[in-house]
């Protein structure tokens, strides 16, 4: 979506970031961790299944494959597993969802406060952020804060994460940009105030007055945000 950079000020106050399927690829990751924890469970982990874990929480993935496997072990052992394998992964470095790294740049460089919000816990976040500073030329300075399950009472689907992450900025939420991927996150990002862009890759996401829906984060430019921004009523 063409702009020109003198069509619009930046007024944006804050972009707050989803992490999995939105900043980095790690669905891929997730799904073939899985497919290897069931396994060994004698469970085969199909499409249908990874469906309805995405976006998380992590404790209603572990609940999940607790119930699928006829409770055997725990609902935290699975939980505990999961982040196990994936944490290590991370910590070797990331992938990123495509365009997802120059976006978040440009936003810094703008000079636009940038968080990241996650269901993920703390240690995958911290993980996450290590495989992010070995890519970015802005190293840990990237994101000016990191919002994990570990530091709200309630994660997504509920706003509080967002509302935090706006609060800690000293901005005011309902002139915040969310980017989501998945449901639990979008009704997350939604329900705080902040006017949302979806880029879902599994789903099918109508667009409201205060949500929008795009395919890619693939070329897009801060003034395509803000573009987008305008476009939307909080």
């Amino acid at each position: 979506m063409p702009t020109s950079p003198t069509e619009s000020a930046l007024t944006i106050q804050g972009v707050l970031f989803d992490m999995d399927g939105t900043l980095i690829d790690s669905e891929p990751l997730w799904h073939r961790h899985e497919e290897e924890l069931m396994a060994s469970f004698e469970y085969t982990w199909l499409e249908e299944d990874q469906r309805y874990c995405l976006g998380g929480p992590l404790s209603k993935v572990g609940r999940y494959m607790y119930e699928k496997v006829g409770k055997r072990e725990t609902p935290e052992f699975f939980t505990d597993e999961l982040i196990r394998r994936v944490e290590n992964d991370l910590r070797n470095g990331v992938l990123f969802m495509p365009g997802a790294l120059a976006l978040a740049e440009s936003i810094h460089e703008a000079g636009i406060p940038l968080a990241l919000v996650s269901a993920s816990p703390r240690n995958l976040m911290d993980a996450a952020l290590e495989g992010v500073a070995m890519s970015s030329r802005y190293g840990r300075e990237l994101f000016s804060l990191s919002i994990s399950a570990n530091d709200v009472v309630k994660t997504k689907p509920d706003p509080e994460g967002y509302i935090s992450a706006a609060q800690q900025l000293g901005v005011d939420i309902r002139q915040c940009l969310a980017l989501e991927d998945s449901m639990t996150g979008i009704h997350s990002a939604t329900g705080s105030g902040a006017r949302t862009i979806a880029i879902p890759h599994y789903i099918t996401v109508q667009e409201t007055p205060q949500l929008r829906v795009i395919p890619s984060l693939e070329n897009l430019t801060i003034h395509d945000l803000q573009h987008l921004f305008d476009s939307m009523t909080p």
